[in-house]
């Protein structure tokens, strides 16, 4: 394989350090893998990018050998093509060092670079389809959301076994999930960190104004912005650690099934999100968290249609919808939807520490699993305790789940009846 001349190699280090800090250079020393731990928009992409062409073209800043087949995997296959891929700091995005660009093969799930190495698009839903494959290198992004993280992660590193010294790059915003943790205890890993400041001059100012102004030095910014990976708080009614403990991947059968929908007041811009989540109770008494399609700003219409679609994808018995911001306008709008659906309302008269104990005593009694992971709903879960959320806001989730919960488990009148099939 071809390798970058001279003047090639000083454009793109002259324009990749133009645009993210040093430190970002794959690091020296016999690590497996190289962990991008930094925050929203601090330049992980564009790192993951720059990484992915280098060790195809052999370029000696990146890899001591060229590469001739790369991994891709994203959170779903749309993932990887519209950031990885085609994203503005993807692959197609990097400038021109001469040579041929790089082809995007949508139909074959490739990018051929000129010199004829390919670089492989994977999703993370589907860790099977990572059996058999091999690679030289593999570039896993935003690990810490995968709902499949350590079945994907684990088969990728199946693959990884062509070439002298077959490596992986992980570019992520943590989260306190068990993939993380494992990688941060692996000493065959070295981590780099990014802080979304550290990447200002290509960002736009309404966001710096905006987004970063309004997270900053909050727990969620220190995540969301900082990159920090931010355990639980001592007093949050919930723990990562109970929660992971009764985790299990499919429900077995259930007697009932609700979708329960916290409606926001509004869905201009900063409203609150949409709450929806389903569970289910079986003959055992013990409940199943199946889902969460929470919505950000949407309109009634909007969420209405989200609510009763994964009601009819469960083939639910209840929808329970929270009237407190929306009064009958909430029943008018699911009925306007769908008037098949039964609705049973619930308002909402203490305070949501008050509501949310009784449900969290239900999981220390080991009487709530969830199915799969549900990493947005458990942050929340994870973060919410007295004074409700660390910088305020609201737990539309965590909200939506109490709601659900409390139908099936600790309302007298939700009597057990035959479902559907």
């Amino acid at each position: 394989m071809t390798r970058l001349s001279t003047a090639h190699l000083r454009l793109l280090e002259a324009d990749w350090l133009h645009r993210a800090r040093h430190d970002q250079l794959p690091p020296p020393g016999d690590w497996t893998t190289w962990a991008v731990i930094g925050g929203r928009g601090s330049g992980k992409t564009r790192t993951g990018a720059e990484w992915v062409r280098g060790l195809a073209h052999g370029d000696p800043v990146f890899t001591a050998e060229a590469v001739g087949r790369i991994a891709l995997v994203g959170e779903t296959f749309a993932d990887v093509r519209d950031v990885m891929i085609e994203g503005p700091s993807g692959l197609l995005a990097l400038p021109r060092l001469g040579g041929p660009p790089p082809v995007w093969q949508p139909s074959r799930r490739r990018v051929m670079f000129g010199n004829g190495a390919v670089a492989l698009a994977f999703s993370a839903e589907e860790p099977d389809s990572l059996r058999g494959p091999q690679f030289g290198a593999a570039w896993s992004d935003e690990v810490a959301k995968w709902r499949e993280a350590e079945a994907a992660y684990d088969m990728i590193q199946f693959g990884l076994r062509l070439g002298a010294h077959p490596r992986g790059l992980v570019t992520t915003t943590p989260r306190p999930v068990p993939l993380i943790r494992r990688l941060l205890a692996d000493p065959r890993t070295v981590v780099t960190r990014s802080r979304t400041a550290d990447n200002a001059q290509n960002l736009a100012p309404r966001f710096l104004e905006e987004v970063v102004g309004r997270y900053a030095g909050t727990r969620i910014g220190r995540q969301e912005l900082d990159g920090e990976l931010i355990e639980d708080r001592p007093d949050a009614l919930w723990t990562r650690d109970g929660i992971e403990r009764t985790r299990i991947h499919a429900a077995p059968p259930l007697q009932r099934i609700a979708v329960a929908v916290d409606p926001p007041a509004s869905s201009r811009a900063g409203a609150d999100a949409c709450g929806i989540v389903a569970a289910g109770i079986a003959a055992d008494g013990t409940a199943y968290v199946l889902a969460d399609a929470t919505l950000e700003r949407a309109a009634p219409a909007a969420w209405a249609q989200g609510a009763l679609a994964l009601y009819h994808r469960l083939k639910a018995d209840v929808l329970v919808a929270e009237v407190n911001q929306g009064g009958e306008m909430v029943v008018a709008v699911l009925a306007e939807a769908d008037p098949s659906v039964p609705v049973v309302t619930v308002r909402a008269t203490r305070g949501k520490l008050l509501r949310a104990e009784p449900v969290s005593l239900l999981y220390a009694q080991g009487r709530v699993r969830h199915v799969g992971p549900l990493p947005a709903l458990e942050d929340e879960m994870c973060a919410f305790g007295p004074g409700g959320l660390p910088g305020g806001g609201s737990p539309d989730r965590l909200d939506a789940l109490v709601w659900a919960l409390t139908h099936l488990m600790l309302t007298p009148n939700a009597e057990p009846r035959i479902r559907r099939l």
